[in-house]
C-alpha cells in the first residue's frame, strides 16, 4: 500500500478530537487510509443498505454495538447519526471515538455545523499526488494517468476506469445535489468544462451553449465542486492600481477524468490536440492544490490576469510569501514565456526570485533571476 502525505496530520488529529472525518471524490483511497490507520476500530460501510436502514430506524442502537467508536463509512448516507454521535462524545470529549468518512462535502458539513461543531477535526484526501506516485517519464503519461489509486494499485486502463467513473457519478451522486432532467446535456456540460481547463470561467456563455440558464450552470458547478471533481481558482484581488480580471477559472481535480471527457485515450493523440496546454496547466495546479489540501487543509491558490491580457497562472503563498508561477507544456524554453512573470514581479515589487515557470521539460535553468523548473519538480520552492 502506498503511504499517503496526510497520515501523519491523520493521526495528529485523533490524538486531539473525539471525531475526525475525513472527505475526499469517490475512489480517492479515504477506506483504505482510515482502515490502515485505525485497525483497531470496527469498520462500518453505510453504503449497505442494511446497515444504513439499521442507522435510520434506530441510531441509538446502531451506536450502541460500537461502545469504543467505529470507523463510519459514507456518513452522508445516514446524516442522522451525526446528533447522536454528538451525545456519545459530549460524555467523554478527550476519547477517540468515531472515524468518519464522506464523499459529499455539502451533506457531510452540514450536518457537522448543525451537530458536531467544535468537537470534530476535518480533512480532505485527493487522487495521489506526484510524491505519492512512482514517476513517470512524460508529462503526458501522468496527466492520462491521473491520481486514482485504483488505477495504479490494478494496472487498469486509465481511459477505460475514467470513463465508468463519470458515468457511477452521474448515475449516483448527482441526484443527491441538483436534479438534471436532461443527463445528456450535463454530460456536454462535463465536455465543455474539460476543454476549457484553463481559460475564464464564463457562466452565460456555457449557458447559452446548452440551452440552459446562468444559474443552472452555477448549481451545476457547485455540485461539482462538493463532490470534489472540479475546483475553482479565483482571482488575486488585490488592487495594484490597474484593472483586473474579476473572474473566476475552472479546474479537474483529476486530469484523466478531463481526459475521458475529451475522449482522449493516448499520449499520441494528447500531444496533437487542442487541448494540451489546458491539460498540462491543469495537471500542475491540482498538484499544488491536492498538496497543500493534504498539508494543510487549505489551498490558498489564486491567478491574476488584468484588463489588457497580462496574466500569471498561479499565485501560491507559500509561508506567508507569494509566489507567482507560470505554466507552459512546451519541452522547449523561450524568453516571452516569463513575460506575465516579469509583468507581475514589476507592478507588484514581488522579488524576482519569487518568480517560477514550470515547464514540459525537465532541466532547471535561471532567467533574470526567475527559475524555470521543470514539471516534476513543479512543488520546489
Amino acid at each position: 500500500m502506498i503511504t499517503r502525505s496526510i497520515t501523519k496530520r491523520l493521526l495528529a488529529a485523533a490524538r486531539q478530537y473525539p471525531v475526525v472525518a475525513i472527505t475526499g471524490p469517490r475512489q480517492s483511497g479515504k477506506t483504505t487510509l482510515v482502515r490502515s490507520s485505525f485497525p483497531d476500530k470496527p469498520y462500518v460501510s453505510l453504503e449497505d443498505f442494511d446497515r444504513r436502514h439499521m442507522a435510520e430506524t434506530d441510531p441509538r442502537g446502531f451506536l450502541s454495538a460500537y461502545p469504543r467508536g467505529a470507523i463510519l463509512d459514507e456518513i452522508q448516507r445516514a446524516p442522522m447519526l451525526l446528533s447522536y454521535i454528538q451525545t456519545l462524545v459530549d460524555e467523554e470529549p478527550e476519547k477517540l471515538r468515531f472515524i468518519l468518512t464522506g464523499s459529499n462535502q455539502f451533506l457531510l458539513m452540514k450536518g457537522v455545523a448543525q451537530s458536531l461543531a467544535g468537537r470534530i477535526a476535518l480533512l480532505k484526501l485527493m487522487p495521489f499526488t506526484f510524491a505519492e506516485l512512482p514517476p513517470t517519464r512524460t508529462a503526458a503519461e501522468r496527466i492520462l494517468s491521473g491520481g486514482y489509486p485504483r488505477i495504479h494499485d490494478r494496472a487498469l486502463d486509465p481511459f477505460d476506469w475514467h470513463s465508468s467513473y463519470i458515468e457511477t457519478y452521474v448515475e449516483k451522486d448527482l441526484k443527491d445535489l441538483i436534479h438534471v432532467m436532461n443527463l445528456h446535456t450535463f454530460r456536454q456540460f462535463l465536455v465543455m468544462l474539460a476543454s476549457q481547463c484553463g481559460q475564464l470561467l464564463n457562466l452565460s456563455a456555457l449557458g447559452n451553449a446548452l440551452g440552459v440558464t446562468h444559474n443552472t450552470v452555477k448549481s451545476w458547478i457547485a455540485a461539482l465542486e462538493q463532490s470534489y471533481l472540479v475546483f475553482t481558482l479565483a482571482p488575486y484581488h488585490r488592487n495594484y492600481g490597474k484593472r483586473i480580471v474579476k473572474t473566476s477559472k475552472v479546474y479537474f481535480v483529476d486530469t484523466g477524468l478531463a481526459c475521458a471527457l475529451l475522449r482522449i485515450r493516448d499520449a499520441e493523440t494528447l500531444r496533437n490536440h487542442i487541448a494540451l496546454g489546458g491539460l498540462f496547466e491543469n495537471l500542475v495546479i491540482a498538484e499544488f492544490y491536492k498538496t497543500s489540501l493534504h498539508e494543510s487543509g487549505t489551498s490558498d491558490l489564486f491567478f491574476w490576469r488584468d484588463h489588457v491580457g497580462h496574466e500569471v497562472d498561479c499565485l501560491r503563498e507559500v509561508a506567508n510569501a507569494l509566489y507567482p508561477i507560470e505554466i507552459k507544456a512546451s519541452a522547449t524554453l523561450h524568453p516571452d514565456f516569463f513575460s506575465g512573470l516579469r509583468r507581475f514581479t514589476e507592478l507588484t515589487g514581488t522579488p524576482a526570485g519569487h518568480a517560477r515557470l514550470v515547464y514540459g521539460g525537465n532541466e532547471k535553468h535561471l532567467f533574470h533571476d526567475m527559475q524555470a523548473v521543470g514539471w516534476k519538480n513543479a512543488l520546489t520552492f
